[in-house]
């Protein structure tokens, strides 16, 4: 898959192409339906199928202080926009000059000039250009103007509507499961493995310590069952991965005050992953934090977890 970042960046008369637009933050299920149609129509017109997105987040740029948590990190997100079979992203840079485009302008320089249109796909709530000013009307008029058609798809849901805001306030409030469902995937954070107090070494547990500047959203704090993956290990073989207690939070049985992610590879005490870039995958909560009056109960604790993650992830629809 191309990647561009700046529409000079595209090759001359690229096109014809289906494209469509977004932010995709998160590249949920609804995200996934539209860019399947891009991807379908784009073949069935021998054409490429390319997704127009924006970075930073354009409420970042012009609310910052609305801004939402990004549920997935810019690699991840181009990563995930790459397996559903599109030829290429533009990854625009948004700024307050780009937020000042007229739909029209928007439409013709990135969609006409660059892309070479044949088709244009998007939600039937999109609103694009200055203050939000353009919709799929007129996204229409500027396509009979233009010569491309517009497609404009009903949102999809399960009974509640697919949204990044609503994955975004599962994941923050714990409810990974839930938001699995919704990304048909489960969340992910990356990061690199970093020394910390190695208590859990101590007490049995040892475990992989994430860099406080890991990518992606940071689910509640609690103790979770997920995976481990090793990107090393991985290439070739996407299906690498280590079943895992992962714990959020300050540790506050021990008085700490610095927020982790921790975790523990299932009966492995022999890992040893300081400086590798490695993925957490959040498959359920199983407790919040507690404050344990002794280091026994909070082992004893840790024991269950482990059990009750092992449990879980032994599931055959995990």
């Amino acid at each position: 898959m191309e990647r561009w970042t700046d529409l000079s960046q595209v090759p001359e008369s690229y096109g014809p192409s289906v494209a469509t637009l977004g932010n995709f933050d998160g590249v949920h299920k609804g995200h996934q339906a539209v860019l399947a149609t891009v991807v379908a129509r784009a073949r069935a017109e021998n054409a490429r199928a390319v997704a127009v997105t924006f970075e930073p987040h354009p409420v970042a740029v012009l609310h910052p202080d609305r801004a939402p948590q990004i549920i997935t990190a810019p690699q991840q997100r181009l990563d995930l926009l790459e397996a559903t079979g599109l030829d290429a992203v533009l990854v625009m840079k948004f700024t307050r000059e780009f937020a000042l485009w007229t739909p029209e302008r928007f439409v013709v320089d990135v969609f006409v000039k660059a892309l070479g249109a044949s088709v244009v796909v998007v939600g039937e709530d999109t609103r694009f250009g200055v203050r939000n000013s353009g919709d799929v009307d007129t996204l229409r008029q500027i396509g009979v103007q233009h010569g491309f058609e517009v497609l404009a798809l009903k949102d999809i849901g399960d009974g509640g509507r697919w949204s990044s805001s609503r994955v975004r306030a599962l994941v923050t409030s714990g409810d990974v499961a839930t938001a699995t469902e919704i990304l048909g995937r489960p969340h992910r954070v990356c990061g690199e493995v970093v020394h910390g107090d190695h208590r859990g070494r101590e007490l049995g547990y040892p475990t992989a310590n994430l860099s406080q500047e890991s990518a992606g959203l940071t689910p509640a704090d609690g103790v979770y069952a997920g995976w481990l993956i090793q990107p090393k290990l991985a290439q070739g073989d996407p299906d690498h991965k280590l079943p895992a207690a992962i714990s959020i939070g300050t540790n506050p049985t021990f008085e700490g005050t610095q927020r982790r992610v921790e975790a523990y590879v299932l009966g492995r005490t022999d890992l040893d992953l300081y400086g590798e870039t490695v993925a957490g995958d959040f498959v359920e909560r199983l407790r919040p934090t507690e404050k344990f009056e002794s280091v026994k109960g909070l082992l004893t604790q840790m024991s269950e977890d482990v059990e009750r993650a092992r449990t879980v992830l032994s599931s055959p629809v995990v």
